[in-house]
């Protein structure tokens, strides 16, 4: 079955594999709240562990706010981030908010693990801050907060580096297409360069969640927006309608460049049924794809994952996920 948890809503998660589990982490918020727009600032982190992505193990949570620090930069707000192992220990990267700022400016941090079930936050975070020569700082009168959230961290087979993916607004074009999938590089995991945007601001007010995966000389990058923050420029796109879901761009070229290209939906309607999709490769090397069953027809939040649905690359370059919308 899939996972749902008794007491809390899920939305957005992420993935670590240790054969032979598949660990999933993910936010969780009280549905004793009754009003899920109160989630994000009534947040955890999450724990399950699976060996095939159906049946769920609820774990300890991995990491709450630091409530009990006036000063902490992650006070108020553990939001969405991912997790990769280096050299015999896991390494945790997600965003915070400090409640003296309400929350409205977003950094990145990190906590460590030898085991994925103790995590020790970093002594130096937050480890990422935006960099203002070409992102966007806040300014309530154009845009809802300062966005720099769910960094995506990977290993470049080529460069031998880390790359970071960020969820980003640049400081520049029309306000409300400002979107665009940050970028940082490391050596090391700890210290980080900030580089300008791995896509061209136009089309989104944000691209939240990214996901970046390679198949058959294809890189994908997957993201995730509502209707509501398509730009006007977009919506002279008759291809791309306003729908709320996970979209993803594509490029072949062995350093990718995504400017200029059109997204694609992945999982995406009027009524917002899914959100957050992420694509996972099996330890039998088939590709699924879970998502957060997000609203239903009424309006009301589910707050639950999917089960793994079948995932097809055809052969133009597209993403076929085998399910229906009223699943």
């Amino acid at each position: 079955m899939s996972l749902i948890h008794p007491d809390n809503w899920i939305w957005d998660f992420w993935f670590a594999t240790d054969p032979p589990d598949y660990h999933v982490f993910f936010l969780q918020a009280p549905r004793s709240l009754r009003d899920e727009s109160k989630r994000h600032f009534h947040v955890s982190i999450g724990h399950a562990v699976s060996q095939d992505l159906q049946q769920w193990q609820i774990l300890p949570d991995a990491l709450h706010p630091a409530a009990d620090k006036q000063s902490a930069w992650d006070n108020y707000t553990t939001w969405t981030g991912s997790i990769l192992q280096h050299e015999g220990r896991w390494y945790l990267f997600y965003t915070g908010g400090s409640r003296n700022e309400q929350g409205l400016i977003q950094r990145i941090g990190l906590a460590t693990s030898s085991d994925l079930i103790n995590w020790t936050r970093h002594p130096d975070n937050p480890i990422l801050e935006l960099d203002t020569r070409w992102y966007e700082t806040l300014d309530l009168s154009h845009w809802h907060d300062q966005a720099w959230r769910d960094p995506w961290v990977f290993k470049h087979s080529q460069e031998n580096r880390f790359h970071m993916l960020i969820t980003a607004r640049a400081n520049y074009g029309n306000f409300d297409g400002r979107g665009v999938i940050g970028q940082a590089v490391s050596e090391d995991l700890l210290e980080w360069e900030v580089l300008p945007p791995l896509t061209e601001p136009g089309f989104f007010g944000h691209m939240e969640v990214p996901q970046m995966i390679r198949y058959d000389q294809q890189n994908y990058l997957l993201f995730s927006t509502p209707g509501s923050c398509f730009s006007a420029q977009s919506l002279e796109h008759p291809g791309l309608p306003p729908q709320t879901g996970t979209f993803y761009l594509t490029t072949d070229s062995k350093k990718p460049s995504f400017r200029g290209h059109l997204a694609h939906p992945l999982l995406a309607d009027q009524q917002g049924t899914f959100y957050s999709a992420k694509l996972i490769q099996t330890l039998y090397g088939e590709w699924k794809c879970l998502a957060v069953k997000a609203f239903g027809k009424d309006g009301t939040f589910n707050g639950s994952l999917t089960d793994p649905l079948s995932v097809t690359f055809s052969r133009d370059g597209r993403i076929r996920i085998q399910t229906t919308l009223d699943d």
